[in-house]
Order: structure tokens, then sequence, then C-alpha cells
């Protein structure tokens, strides 16, 4: 799959880091558009490491994106449960991956969502506000990705 804009080669990293600390800020409600965007994310922390630059990546889930950091699927609709399960496989896949230092959920949506923090994925951590906790990575040095 080739993305319009997107660079297909790998990259040389201006200035020579030695690291990369990205945050990502995913809000998506569709599981597909979301999928695709975390192979992005894995495609990302491979090339970084390829290119000699050690990645320090988290992700963030707010929105209704919330639905597919859950183990209950029962409040995703019928038809995108089959996508939300290769949603769950890939957040286990790169929360195992070398670079990946977390993934968290901001716990503000949930109940308006009628998901329990109790359902999380254990992979996930919950987080009080993920706006604050976005902003604290943002004061460590990480950029903020809004793919």
């Amino acid at each position: 799959m080739t993305l319009t804009g997107c660079a297909t080669t790998p990259t040389e990293t201006t200035g020579r880091a030695n690291e990369m600390k990205l945050a990502f800020d995913f809000t998506d409600a569709n599981p597909v558009a979301l999928l695709n965007k975390l192979n992005n994310v894995g495609v990302t922390r491979k090339q970084l490491i390829e290119s000699g630059v050690t990645p320090k990546i988290v992700m963030t889930f707010r929105g209704n994106a919330s639905f597919f950091t859950q183990t209950d699927l029962s409040a995703v609709k019928e038809p995108e449960r089959a996508d939300a399960l290769r949603v769950a496989a890939k957040l286990r896949e790169l929360k195992s991956a070398p670079g990946v230092q977390g993934i968290e959920q901001c716990n503000l949506p949930l109940a308006d969502r009628k998901l329990k923090p109790a359902d999380l994925m254990q992979e996930v951590k919950l987080v009080p506000n993920g706006w604050i906790a976005l902003g604290a990575y943002q004061q460590q040095g990480y950029a903020y990705i809004a793919p």
C-alpha cells in the first residue's frame, strides 16, 4: 500500500539525532483507519531504527478511539468487531516492540461511551486526562503527532 504524501524509502534525519521522541494521539472512530495509522507507526519505528536513531514512542487514545483499547467489544458495532480485534492485536505487537515506551488511554471519554476502565487491555495504561499526559510528553521533548 502506498500513501500519497508519505515517504516510501528510508529517510535520513537531520543533525544525526541519537533518539527521536514521538507522541501519537489517536481519536479515530473507524477501526480500519486506526489500524492503517498504527501500521504507519510501526513502519516509522522500523525506519528510525534502520537509520540508527532510537525511537521513543508513546501512543495515546482519546475520543472514539477509546472503543478499540477495550477487551469487551460489546460497545463496538457488530460489523467492526473483526477489525477491532485486528487493532487489539496490533497494539499488543507494538507494545512489545523496541522503542515503544507506552500506550495510554484517557479516562475522560470512557463514561460517556459506557466503557469501563476495568475492561482496558492490559497493554494499555489508564491516565486521568490524555491532554495533560500529552502536554507532559511535549515538555519532555516528545513531538506531538495527530495522524
